[in-house]
């Protein structure tokens, strides 16, 4: 039996990641804040059908003793290290705690690894926002980076500092280049969970309109469920390596709404609002990924398609809110 540990195993890609390696036979392990343990009913949301099959362990990211107490006491074949400050917006509004988070915690990761784990193969999650102002469309491992958020320059150190570890110690070391992926797990201050919670309000009465920032932000948005497979994937090669994974289409903002609202009998133009506070103070418009060597090397390739994606997304906040509905919302004319 494998034995992994995942850091930010109660996030979407978290939770997915852990029902994979679960169904696969592992035995898994998760890093969790103390904070975490003392609100399980919120914290937890996402694995609380998995809290009898794994074991948690507190820590922090800021804290190297922390992380260092747990990889001492586990016997480690693999780690995911998917723990981060991952929200855009808010590495715009406080860049510091992104920075801390996402850099200080990949390094500690690492280090803590190597001095007591350095058989134990790595996963770093990477970001297709590290392509920010892109060179060439689409975007593959030789891409050149150009990041255009806090977040996305976080990333590419994390990167960095993996591929370092890699070719400076001989670890096993790889990183994911993931397009965003999306699912009804997704937290809701991101954009497409945005739309399709706030779409569910609307439908049950309970809202009126749905305010967003760049509707012609072009996105390749795949399903987390599928992406996880790939951070497996990457890890049971005979050498670490980086891959992209994508699903090699573009659709905009505009694009995802107007599925949406079609999904539920509405027109989007009648609720959705451009509200420029929204917008980013230096934006990505355009992000595909070309995910050939992902599909080459590891046989990845995604199983759900955009149109399902923003179907289940719906059909699952419109389940969430039927228990809060007032009068059903007409469509405007």
């Amino acid at each position: 039996m494998k034995r992994a540990l995942i850091t930010g195993i109660t996030g979407q890609d978290g939770s997915y990641l852990a029902e994979h390696l679960l169904g696969l036979g592992y035995e898994v392990h998760g890093l969790v804040r103390r904070v975490a343990l003392e609100d399980p009913e919120r914290r937890f949301k996402r694995i609380t059908h998995l809290l009898d099959r794994i074991q948690l362990h507190a820590a922090s990211l800021e804290s190297y003793p922390s992380l260092f107490s747990v990889v001492s006491h586990l016997e480690l074949d693999e780690c995911y290290h998917l723990a981060a400050q991952s929200f855009v917006a808010e590495s715009f509004s406080d860049g510091f705690s992104t920075m801390n988070t996402n850099i200080n915690g990949t390094h500690y990761m690492l280090a803590a690894l190597r001095e007591l784990r350095p058989g134990c193969r790595f996963y770093f999650a990477g970001s297709s926002e590290m392509f920010g102002k892109v060179r060439e469309t689409p975007q593959s491992e030789e891409t050149p980076f150009h990041p255009r958020s806090p977040y996305g320059i976080s990333k590419v150190a994390g990167f960095d500092l993996t591929r370092n570890y890699r070719e400076a110690y001989g670890m096993f070391c790889s990183s994911g280049i993931l397009f965003n992926h999306e699912s009804p797990r997704r937290g809701f201050e991101f954009v497409t969970r945005k739309i399709t919670s706030t779409l569910a309000k609307i439908k049950a009465g309970l809202a009126s309109e749905l305010r967003l920032g760049n509707l012609d932000a072009r996105r390749d948005w795949g399903h987390a469920a599928d992406y996880v497979r790939a951070m497996h994937l990457m890890l049971q090669q005979s050498a670490p390596d980086d891959y992209v994974v994508a699903t090699g289409e573009s659709h905009s903002v505009r694009e995802f709404c107007e599925l949406a609202f079609e999904e539920v009998g509405l027109d989007y133009r009648d609720y959705v609002r451009v509200d420029e506070r929204l917008q980013r103070p230096a934006e990505v418009d355009l992000l595909v990924g070309d995910a050939s060597r992902a599909r080459r090397v590891l046989g990845w390739s995604p199983r759900v398609a955009f149109g399902d994606l923003v179907r289940e997304m719906v059909r699952a906040d419109l389940e969430a809110v039927s228990g809060q509905a007032g009068p059903a919302a007409p469509a405007l004319t």
